[in-house]
C-alpha cells in the first residue's frame, strides 16, 4: 500500500453480483485485505462455490438475493449490517449482457437489462445509505463498462444502461460526498470473463477480472483528501485493426 493508504483490515463489504467473474475476484482481493465479505447472487449452486473458493469461515457471507427486487437488497443489506455489526463498503457489481438488435429485443429482455444495471444499483444504494451514514462514511463503487461511453451495435439497452449508471453515480457522489461517502464508477474494457461470448484462444489480450479488482482495492485504500470517481480501464495491446 502506497504511503497515506487507508488500512482496509476489519472493514465490511457486500459485492453483488459476486458469487463469479469480476464480482468473485473482487471479493477474493478485499478479503485478501482483510475485509469481512458478503457477496450476493441469485444463484445457490454458484455462491457455494464461490463462499468454497473465499475460503469460508466467518468473515465470508453468502446471500441469495436479486438486485432487480428493493425487498430483497433492503433485507439483504440489513443482514450484513447485523451480523458485522455496520457497513463500510458497498460493490454494485451484477450486471446482465443481452445482444440483439432493438428490432428484435423483447420488452422483457430490456427490461431485465435496465432493472438490473440500473435500478438494481439504486436499490443496493437506497439500501446501503443509512449504514455508510452510521458509520460516518464509507465507499460505494460502482462497475460500468467503456461500452457506456461508446456505443456498438445489438447493444443499445447495454449501453445505454451503463450510460445511465455513470450519469447515477456523478449525481449521487455529490449528493453524499459531505457525508463522507465517496462514490466512484469503474469502466473497464474487453474482460476476459463468461460475461461474453468468446473463441477459444482469443482471451490473452483482454483484462482480467483481477485487473479489475486491483482498481476497486485501490480506490478504497486511496487517502481520502481526494476523491478519484471515474476510472477507466482496458487491455494495454488490444488486437490491431486491419
Amino acid at each position: 500500500m502506497y504511503k497515506g493508504g487507508v488500512a482496509l483490515t476489519g472493514k465490511v463489504a457486500v459485492v453483488t453480483g459476486g458469487s463469479r467473474g469480476i464480482g468473485l475476484a473482487i471479493a477474493r482481493a478485499l478479503g485478501a485485505r482483510g475485509v469481512q465479505v458478503a457477496i450476493t447472487a441469485t444463484s445457490d449452486a454458484t455462491l457455494r462455490a464461490a463462499a468454497a473458493e473465499l475460503g469460508g469461515g466467518a468473515a465470508i457471507l453468502p446471500i441469495r438475493a436479486d438486485v432487480r427486487r428493493h425487498a430483497e437488497m433492503e433485507e439483504a443489506i440489513g443482514q450484513v449490517a447485523g451480523r458485522f455489526g455496520g457497513l463500510d463498503i458497498l460493490v454494485n457489481n451484477a450486471g446482465i449482457g443481452l445482444f440483439r438488435p432493438v428490432a428484435d429485443m423483447s420488452v422483457d429482455d430490456w427490461h431485465r437489462i435496465i432493472d438490473t444495471n440500473l435500478s438494481g444499483v439504486f436499490y443496493c444504494s437506497r439500501a446501503a445509505l443509512p449504514h455508510l451514514r452510521a458509520r460516518g462514511g464509507g465507499w460505494i463503487i460502482n462497475i460500468s463498462s467503456l461500452a457506456s461511453k461508446n456505443p456498438f451495435p445489438e447493444a443499445a439497452a447495454y449501453c445505454a444502461s451503463k450510460a445511465a449508471l455513470n450519469a447515477f453515480s456523478e449525481a449521487l457522489m455529490q449528493e453524499v460526498r459531505h457525508d463522507g461517502i465517496r462514490v466512484a464508477y469503474v469502466m473497464p474494457g474487453s474482460v476476459a470473463t463468461e460475461f461474453a461470448a468468446r473463441r477459444p484462444g482469443s482471451d490473452d489480450w483482454r483484462l482480467s477480472p483481477d485487473d479489475v479488482a486491483q482498481v476497486v482495492v485501490d480506490l478504497i485504500a486511496h487517502p481520502p483528501r481526494s476523491l478519484p470517481s471515474a476510472v477507466e480501464i482496458r487491455p494495454s495491446k488490444p488486437p490491431k485493426k486491419g
